[in-house]
């Protein structure tokens, strides 16, 4: 769950770069870029579209997919399967969409699967169907169980279809403290711990590691054609393959893919370690999520935890957005475990948070593609 690179190339640079290649090369880039059948936001909206609820079984099970598709994910790669039997639901994780340099123990790969079941599970209370959910402890997979009853709905379910990463800079305007108690006071999950973080020496602390993780994440050729293996550079590229990092959602200019590659294989990792430094200190405050213990059923658990907080956040009108450098470079972890006094606790996900203005949101893939 990386937070995209902020490219140094504006697009007029990047336009002046491409004219130096000659006009055949520009001349072919904004075909795709503009051609007015490739429409990213009819799209990213069309997937985001109310849940049928006045209708038969099997079409809220799709229904219920289709929303719990629309959780966070690791660099968007959607790394799931559903499995859909009579009254039942399956999540399975799908490891041809694991990311090994980043996430090596697929941790967030099963941060991500907990994601999408907090999703389902809010909609299918929705929808009239009391879940009963079987956790990963003895077996590969997350079954739940639908019944159908009349549960008490929830606030968060609106806010589903609303939620994004952010990955902007933000106002830097403070949450008013009523506000931060709602996020505090998220249902939480046996062994997990949402730990709110406002205060400057906090922050400063946490600036650090995320500088430092930064230079070594940025330093890893790993690391990077991973990253860039995932980039959507341009709206051809996000809709052709309905994952990944776009960048349109994250404010960069779009790009063929053999100039992107360029511009991000070339990033400077001081320059992205900066760029990531301001972002955090145009945000009043942050979340860190921990555990207790690593398990595929904790790690889990910690995706509804960050669901549930990310969706409170989006009913309040905040942003966020995933700062996890510092966890997922292993020898930064257990530094920045004990410099925030987390004890025992282990850091699972760190998370920005504020007001800023809505940005492009990222595609899915249809129903159809993530069915077993």
């Amino acid at each position: 769950m990386k937070q995209l690179p902020r490219s140094s190339l504006s697009r007029r640079d990047a336009l002046k770069f491409l004219s130096a290649a000659g006009i055949t090369t520009i001349g072919g880039y904004a075909l795709f870029e503009y051609a007015p059948w490739l429409n990213y936001d009819q799209q990213a909206t069309q997937i985001r579209r109310p849940i049928e609820q006045n209708t038969t079984l099997s079409i809220h099970m799709r229904e219920l997919v289709r929303y719990a598709t629309l959780a966070a994910s690791g660099h968007n790669t959607q790394p799931w399967m559903f499995a859909i039997t009579e009254n039942v639901i399956d999540i399975h994780p799908d490891y041809t969409r694991r990311l090994p340099a980043v996430d090596p123990d697929d941790r967030e790969l099963w941060i991500s699967l907990g994601c999408a079941l907090e999703n389902l599970l809010v909609a299918a209370r929705a929808v009239g169907y009391t879940p009963t959910v079987t956790y990963p402890d003895l077996v590969n997979s997350i079954r739940i169980q639908l019944v159908a009853d009349a549960p008490p709905p929830s606030s968060l379910f609106e806010a589903i279809r609303l939620r994004q990463n952010t990955r902007s800079a933000y106002d830097g305007q403070p949450v008013p403290n009523v506000d931060l108690s709602k996020i505090e006071s998220v249902l939480s999950e046996p062994g997990v711990v949402l730990h709110m973080i406002t205060s400057p020496t906090a922050r400063e602390i946490m600036t650090d590691y995320i500088h430092q993780a930064n230079l070594i994440q940025y330093a890893d050729a790993s690391f990077l054609n991973e990253l860039i293996h995932w980039l959507r550079f341009n709206q051809k590229e996000a809709l052709a393959a309905l994952d990944g990092l776009s960048t349109r959602a994250s404010g960069n200019p779009e790009l063929p893919r053999w100039i992107g590659q360029w511009v991000v294989s070339s990033t400077n990792p001081q320059q992205q370690a900066d760029a990531d430094t301001k972002n955090l200190r145009s945000s009043p405050g942050a979340v860190v999520i921990t555990s207790q213990q690593e398990s595929k059923s904790t790690w889990v658990r910690t995706g509804q935890v960050y669901e549930r907080m990310a969706l409170t956040m989006t009913t309040l009108n905040i942003k966020s957005a995933f700062l996890n450098q510092p966890i997922e470079v292993a020898t930064a972890r257990g530094q920045f475990q004990g410099a925030m006094g987390f004890g025992s606790e282990l850091p699972q996900l760190l998370v920005r948070f504020g007001y800023a203005h809505a940005m492009p949101r990222s595609l899915r893939r249809p129903v159809e593609q993530v069915l077993l």
